[in-house]
């Protein structure tokens, strides 16, 4: 087994709001999770911890439950890590505002019979066959959304974590339902990855590759090498600019089977 994980931040004077980890139990298989924090506004978002802080609190859950509870599925991993998060700061914060710290999520888990997977919101998640085919897992609500209904703040937020809308892990358990999931016979997949939207730039922003192409790059100069190859292109102007941020967190994590 190839375990390989990079992150790096979008701007050095701010902290990293995505995680990354990876776990081998001794039970056998593995799992990989990734999130992306998402970043808020300036101002008040009734949170006094921030989004780094709620990244590793529920980041660190879904890999201990993931790779403890193999009886658990994933979804409801996820649920229980988003109350867990939750309860750890409901007494000090206003979990019901809208712009409470939240994230993106992947998470993969494999043992000897079946690959698990889990995507929430517009992080991605790749899966090789063994004869080299990849299959992209996302959840495509937020891409869905006519561009016009995000133009504004307001306009976005009536939209987060809404029917109608988009969803991410935040402080309501029930979200998990919302989430992409399945699983795959361990024996029809050969290597995974997951990213973060700051690494899923070379192929849906930047268009340098279709995602096997993508996941290729992983192989061969590994998961810095792939945001190594992003920040370059983020910094040539033939390119076209990101419609969020210049330079965003950017995380990646590769799995051979």
């Amino acid at each position: 087994m190839r375990i390989d994980l990079a992150t790096a931040p979008g701007n050095p004077e701010r902290p990293n709001e995505d995680w990354l980890s990876a776990a081998t139990p001794a039970s056998g298989g593995g799992v990989l999770v990734a999130l992306d924090g998402v970043t808020p506004p300036a101002g008040d978002v009734g949170c006094a911890h921030g989004v780094p802080w709620f990244t590793t609190r529920l980041g660190g859950r879904l890999t201990e439950l993931s790779g403890s509870r193999r009886d658990m599925p994933l979804d409801r991993i996820l649920a229980e890590s988003i109350r867990e998060t939750a309860d750890a700061h409901r007494s000090t914060c206003d979990l019901s505002h809208v712009r409470t710290p939240q994230a993106t999520v992947v998470l993969v888990r494999w043992d000897e019979a079946y690959v698990e997977h889990l995507v929430l919101s517009d992080s991605v998640l790749l899966l090789e066959a063994p004869c080299g085919e990849v299959t992209a897992v996302l959840d495509d609500r937020l891409d869905r959304l006519p561009r016009e209904a995000l133009r504004t703040r307001a306009s976005a937020d009536a939209l987060r974590n809404a029917e109608g809308g988009f969803f991410t892990a935040a402080a309501d358990p029930a979200v998990a339902a919302r989430a992409v999931t399945g699983r795959t016979p361990r024996d029809r997949v050969r290597a995974v990855a997951a990213l973060t939207d700051g690494a899923s730039r070379w192929t849906d922003t930047f268009a340098e590759g279709d995602w096997a192409r993508c996941l290729a790059v992983l192989r061969r100069e590994g998961a810095r090498g792939l945001i190594g190859r992003v920040r370059a292109l983020e910094a040539t102007p033939a390119h076209p600019r990101p419609r969020a941020k210049r330079h965003d967190d950017a995380s990646a994590a590769y799995a051979e089977l």
